[in-house]
Order: C-alpha cells, then sequence, then structure tokens
C-alpha cells in the first residue's frame, strides 16, 4: 500500500483501536506469564485439573479462554475477576507504545472519533486512559465481556458493538490491532484493518490486513498538526 492510501484509510473516519499493543503494552510491568500462572493456580486451588498445555500458557487470556470452554460459569467469574485485578495492578505499570498517545491526540483534533476495542476488561482500559489524560479523546471504550470470554476478539461482536456506538458506516471505520485476531474480528466485522507488527514476523503474518506498519509513528505522523 502506498502512503497516499495509507491516509486515505487513516483519515476516512473513526479509529478503532486495539488497547495492548497500539497503545500501551500491559504487562510490561506486570509480566503476562506471571498473570497467567497466577490463574492457573487458581484454577488448580478450584479442583480444577489443568492440561499440560495450560499450565505452561503464557498468555492470560488465553486461560480465561479454556476456562470458558471448560468450565463451570462459576469457575470462569472466579478467572475473570482475577484476572480483572491483575489488570489493574498491570496498567498502573504499563508502558506507553510510542507514538500510541499521540495518534488519539491527533486524531481527536482532527476530529476523528477514537474508540478502543479490547480483549483486556474496560475498567482497566480506563485506569489506564485517565492516568494519562485521555479518557476526554476516546469514546465508545469496549472492552472484555463479563465471564463471557467466547465474545473476546476475533469474534466479531466487540467491534460491531463500536461501529453503532459511533454510528458510522462500516466501511468507514478503521481497526488499528496487532493480532490476528484483530484482523480477523475487523474482517468478520466489515471494517478496514491496519495490521501493527510490533515484531518482525507480524510483517509477513498480516498480509490479510489492509495495511500494515511497523510503527504508531506512521500512523501519527499522517494525522500529526503538521501533516499536510
Amino acid at each position: 500500500m502506498s502512503r497516499a492510501d495509507l491516509v486515505r484509510l487513516i483519515s476516512a473516519g473513526p479509529l478503532l483501536m486495539d488497547f495492548d499493543g497500539p497503545v500501551c503494552s500491559v504487562f510490561a510491568g506486570y509480566p503476562a506469564p506471571r498473570v497467567a500462572a497466577e490463574l492457573v493456580t487458581l484454577l488448580a486451588e478450584l479442583d480444577v485439573e489443568v492440561p499440560v498445555g495450560v499450565r505452561d500458557e503464557p498468555d492470560p487470556m488465553e486461560v480465561l479462554r479454556w476456562s470458558g470452554e471448560q468450565c463451570s460459569p462459576k469457575v470462569v467469574t472466579a478467572v475473570e475477576d482475577a484476572l480483572c485485578e491483575a489488570e489493574l495492578r498491570a496498567v498502573a505499570v504499563a508502558a506507553p507504545t510510542p507514538f500510541g498517545h499521540e495518534l488519539i491526540v491527533y486524531a481527536h483534533t482532527r476530529g476523528l472519533p477514537v474508540a478502543i476495542v479490547s480483549n483486556n476488561s474496560a475498567p482497566a482500559v480506563e485506569a489506564y486512559l485517565a492516568a494519562h489524560g485521555l479518557m476526554p479523546l476516546v469514546a465508545p471504550i469496549v472492552g472484555r465481556a463479563y465471564a463471557d470470554p467466547a465474545r473476546m476478539k476475533p469474534n466479531p461482536g466487540p467491534v460491531l458493538d463500536a461501529v453503532r456506538s459511533l454510528g458510522a458506516p462500516h466501511a468507514k471505520c478503521t481497526l488499528v490491532g496487532d493480532s490476528l485476531t484483530d484482523i480477523e474480528a475487523a474482517r468478520a466485522a466489515g471494517v478496514r484493518v491496519v495490521g501493527y507488527a510490533n515484531r518482525s514476523w507480524k510483517v509477513d503474518a498480516f498480509s490479510t490486513a489492509d495495511a500494515v506498519v511497523t510503527s504508531m509513528g506512521d500512523l501519527a505522523e499522517i494525522l500529526a498538526p503538521e501533516a499536510t
């Protein structure tokens, strides 16, 4: 995709941003593998037999997803509550993604709505945005459905919820995400998608996205006040 095409893609309408990746590294100060291990320990304490693959899982979202598929609603709720608490601790020491905040500010300045569509909990997203003075610039915030991990991306439901809240045509909205689940959710929801390849292997893996960038700065500079 040419720069001109990327400019048209980003400037056409509302931006839907994933949170962990494009905005910040949620678990930079409270590592995701540690959180995942804590959830596995909780499952064991609840007398759930956890298979080896899940015991070694470094992604807490995948532990929650497994719980939703294999455990009772009571257990899923316990895991959800524990993950929500961990996320609130994590965002307090999260690392801002270079140019992620700037993209939000520049989009708002240009009159482009910015929404967050995340598999993280909405309270964690809100806590982070409030701490960094970004809450007034972002609406809606669509976080993880409580104790219903099947609704997480790649399910298109959260993206569709954001689009409905914005009242914008699907084809005018662009999701910026750093995972294959973001791309799958965007495609299923009928919105355009920019893959943020913050790891080298993602450049090729994101080939089905409308565009791929390796820095959020590539997007922020398009909407910067000095940009033409």
